[in-house]
């Protein structure tokens, strides 16, 4: 399906969950001197605008990274901060980095990325700003991508798998998925992104995986809907082969999310 964009919902909730997570992940891997790879299977356009019409128009953004910058829910020095003010300084006072782009900031010389997106303008939009990394955004099946791409060189590395889950079949989709991907490449950090839904329909695919990867880290939070009626009433995220740190990062995110 290629209708979904994310810049109507850039920023909100789940956004800062995901981000804060992949952000301290990511921080972590580049500390130690030795080359690593970044894959993620549905990128978006990377970059987004909080002023744009589209975003304005559901003020997600509003709840999600203005209400946190205003709160200080992050510690200065933060990655998600540090990554955030890089971009920031570039692009602008408004514009938001997507996981694309907060790995592009956070990758150093030497390391290599490797980007799905199928939208067509979406496509082209990554492609743009994710100059120089321009070749690696590729406009192809994200799962078919990772599958091809891996093990990937370097070996060491992290994979973001970050569908809209407009798709409902790939509920069923993404355990199967990860369990090839894990089986090619069991040395990589595999993150997946996915709704809490009022509905459930989230709850047998991570009954699956947790399954599969009893020791992963599995974490979720819980906030409002963004309007009355929408179904999405949390986020979650599930990682096998966590960095050290990680638990403790998710831990922080669940006592602040704990107190909206």
């Amino acid at each position: 399906m290629l209708s979904y964009q994310h810049i109507y919902h850039a920023g909100n909730l789940a956004d800062l969950h995901k981000h804060a997570l992949l952000a301290a992940a990511l921080d972590h891997m580049t500390r130690k001197d030795k080359p690593m790879s970044y894959l993620e299977t549905h990128a978006g356009r990377g970059l987004y605008q909080l002023d744009s019409a589209e975003a304005r128009r559901t003020g997600e953004a509003a709840a999600g990274i203005d209400r946190a910058l205003a709160e200080g829910w992050f510690a200065p020095g933060h990655p998600f901060l540090r990554y955030l003010a890089e971009v920031r300084a570039v692009a602008g006072p408004r514009a938001y980095p997507g996981s694309p782009m907060i790995a592009a900031v956070a990758l150093r010389p030497g390391d290599a990325m490797h980007l799905a997106e199928l939208h067509p303008q979406e496509h082209a939009a990554l492609a743009e700003a994710l100059h120089p990394w321009t070749d690696m955004c590729h406009r192809e099946d994200g799962f078919a991508m990772a599958l091809s791409r891996t093990p990937p060189d370097p070996r060491r590395g992290l994979l973001l798998c970050d569908p809209s889950f407009e798709v409902k079949t790939d509920y069923d989709t993404v355990p199967d998925f990860l369990q090839k991907l894990h089986r090619k490449w069991n040395v990589g950090v595999l993150m997946l992104w996915y709704p809490v839904l009022a509905a459930g329909l989230h709850q047998g695919m991570v009954r699956s995986l947790r399954a599969a990867f009893p020791e992963a880290l599995s974490h979720e939070v819980r906030f409002p809907p963004a309007r009355p009626g929408h179904g999405m009433v949390g986020s979650g995220v599930f990682v096998i082969n966590p960095p050290w740190g990680l638990a403790d990062e998710a831990a922080r995110l669940s006592a602040r999310f704990a107190r909206l």
